[in-house]
């Protein structure tokens, strides 16, 4: 489990296609070393992976073509750049919320601004997944654990303060790119059951109502 709260951007050295899976290798930076080990989990753009080598500060990482699919790290290449989190440790604050490193699906952007006063990302988000957000939401965007500022419709708009642009892979991002969503875990698991018991119970009422 992680926090949402992004340790490191961290370079990506190498990307290996092979069949059915591709390598990547990032650089960490010497503070998210310590006690780090083969099959350990890493939040590597909000994706949990697990460590497959280490040598010295460049750590290697397999994602299967699902995963390649499912999220933006399909789009990654040598020279761009990662946002970086280890696993959280039991009793550690967590000044984010909840992350499980399981992308939700990914988001295209349609309205940015990184730069000066007022910056922020507007999102299209996949119909099927908008019935979970919601303003002052919480949303892990690549990882890191974000406020959902205004909604409307299947989009949504993430207001980003300068510390975040700073401690973040956003400013390399684009109209036309997509980033990596992870719903809220809790708020999904409200929706779907709030869902299935109003699906269960408006028949009987209206039933009730008509006779």
């Amino acid at each position: 489990m992680y926090t949402g709260i992004v340790q490191a951007v961290a370079p990506v050295a190498h990307v290996t296609r092979h069949a059915g899976h591709a390598a990547l290798e990032v650089d960490l930076p010497e503070a998210l070393l310590e006690d780090l080990k083969i099959g350990a989990s890493v939040a590597v753009e909000g994706v949990c992976l697990s460590v497959t080598t280490i040598s010295g500060n460049r750590i290697g990482f397999d994602a299967m073509n699902a995963t390649l699919e499912r999220t933006n790290l399909g789009k990654l290449a040598a020279g761009g750049r990662v946002n970086v989190e280890r696993s959280a440790k039991l009793g550690e604050e967590n000044g984010g919320h909840v992350v499980a490193g399981h992308v939700s699906c990914t988001a295209e952007i349609v309205g940015v601004k990184t730069e000066g006063a007022n910056a922020y990302l507007r999102f299209r988000v996949p119909e099927g997944w908008a019935k979970y957000i919601f303003v002052r939401g919480f949303l892990a965007v690549n990882g890191a654990s974000l406020t959902v500022a205004e909604v409307e419709g299947n989009e949504f708009t993430i207001y980003l303060i300068p510390e975040t642009l700073r401690q973040t892979t956003f400013p390399d991002y684009r109209l036309g790119d997509h980033l990596n969503i992870e719903v809220e875990a809790q708020t999904k698991v409200m929706v779907d059951v709030m869902e299935r018991t109003l699906t269960r119970l408006l028949p009987q009422y209206m039933g009730q109502v008509k006779a």
